[in-house]
């Protein structure tokens, strides 16, 4: 047995290690031995994305608790940021997500929320790893007569919506705004609907009936051409994308262009700035920000800090700069006036909320930047050496870079949660961006891809 957690849990495809039934039952087998204190009971809250193999890993994770003492709240299908409100609200120990995020339905993963609604830290999960890489759980799993109950709780939805209803400003209006809404058939399928609906919008839906397959499936975040065509023809003055477990947002504007998770992220600490709101000044991107982004905060006087890609980086950097915005350009935008975690809804309604204050469409606020051409390639690898012990690779990147100058930028990483290199080239041109990314790209194949076996 390998590592267990990547950058945003445990992820893997399902049905096999270490996204089975036995890992899960382990994972909830060492959370629960992790929370345990002397005289408390654990409480876990349990969500689930519409995965087909949700249901199968579940079972397993209230059945980890159960044997380990604790207490599990199963309630179904919510978005991830909706689990960790949940978890809060109850006051519960801990919130565990079942869900691979905007990967395909093969895949599933489990996210845990403490008890005051933030991810874990690393130690905290390197210790719930060390408990079942050690193989010891069964020899202190708890006796019959101290096993614990599964209770589910069924009005936890209408305390969500309540939730995220008090996020939209109490003296605006949604009254005559067309949305439509694009749920990736995944978490947000029955949440945003009720939302916008009750806010007054007139809404449309797109892609929200889940059969355990159809996630993510050429729909929600990652795949927006559905959405656009739909708001040209209707006539709407903004489209909604989500992603299968609803903590991205990428919006489209009234002309069915797409709005990136930077433009996204520019428009709502503008509007924060202009409140007064913008604590610090400052707003927190991963170094994957596009290069205009950059360019667009100084031209808004607003300060930018850069972090490592993931959004439990970000959000560690916002607490420790005192930061109340920041987020990535794949639409994880975390809102801690609102929040303790990304919530894809709660962005959406900021950045409505600022099209009505400002008065202006949703193509007029995106035009505060200009994106920069940008490319990136994923390439399958058999394993994962450091990018700097693979000499042909460094050399090609350190070629790029010289010939881009002070006009773009290399970024070269793996994947946390996948076995892919992520190859990132932006420069000043289309055709140039496509050319120095495809070279890197290749050089990535030749090393390491999988037709190298």
């Amino acid at each position: 047995m390998g590592k267990l957690f990547g950058t945003d849990g445990i992820r893997g495809e399902a049905n096999l290690y270490p996204m089975d039934g036995e890992t899960a039952y382990s994972v909830g087998q060492a959370v629960t031995r992790l929370l345990k204190k002397k005289g408390h009971k654990v409480q876990i809250v349990i969500g689930k994305d519409t995965r087909i193999s949700g249901d199968m890993l579940e079972d397993s994770l209230v059945a980890g608790i159960s044997s380990m003492g604790g207490d599990s709240c199963p309630v179904g299908v919510l978005p991830t940021p909706g689990i960790a409100f949940i978890t809060v609200d109850l006051h519960a120990s801990a919130g565990i997500v079942i869900s691979a995020s905007h990967n395909p339905y093969q895949d599933n993963g489990i996210k845990i929320f403490s008890g005051d609604g933030f991810k874990l830290s690393d130690e905290q999960e390197e210790l719930i790893e060390n408990f079942i890489l050690k193989g010891n759980l069964p020899q202190i799993a708890s006796p019959a007569n101290e096993m614990g109950h599964a209770t589910r709780i069924d009005d936890l939805f209408n305390r969500y919506i309540s939730f995220l209803k008090e996020s939209f400003p109490h003296d605006l209006t949604m009254e005559g705004i067309k949305i439509v809404i694009d749920t990736a058939n995944g978490a947000t399928y029955k949440t945003a609907p009720a939302l916008f609906t009750s806010l007054g919008a007139d809404v449309a839906i797109i892609h929200n009936s889940p059969d355990g397959k159809n996630i993510n499936d050429n729909c929600g975040s990652q795949f927006t051409q559905d959405l656009q065509e739909h708001v040209r023809q209707s006539g709407a003055s903004i489209g909604l994308a989500f992603d299968g477990d609803g903590d991205r947002l990428i919006a489209v504007d009234e002309k069915g262009s797409e709005i990136t998770g930077d433009q996204i992220m520019l428009i709502c600490a503008k509007a924060l700035k202009k409140q007064g709101r913008l604590k610090n000044n400052l707003l927190v991107t991963s170094v994957m920000s596009n290069l205009g982004l950059s360019v667009a905060c100084k031209k808004q006087g607003i300060n930018r800090h850069e972090s490592k890609v993931g959004d439990r980086y970000v959000l560690e950097d916002m607490q420790r700069l005192g930061a109340v915005i920041g987020g990535e350009e794949s639409g994880h935008i975390i809102l801690l006036d609102h929040h303790t975690t990304s919530d894809g809804v709660i962005t959406s309604l900021q950045l409505i909320a600022a099209m009505i204050r400002e008065q202006k469409t949703l193509s007029q606020l995106a035009a505060m930047m200009d994106v920069y051409p940008q490319r990136l390639i994923n390439v399958e690898v058999r394993n994962k050496p450091e990018i700097s012990s693979v000499p042909p690779l460094m050399e090609a990147i350190k070629d790029v870079e010289t010939q881009l100058g002070d006009q773009g930028r290399v970024l070269v990483r793996y994947s946390g949660t996948q076995n892919l290199c992520r190859v990132m080239v932006e420069g000043p041109t289309d055709d140039m961006t496509e050319k120095y990314c495809t070279r890197i790209a290749n050089e990535v194949e030749i090393a390491l891809g999988l037709s190298q076996e």
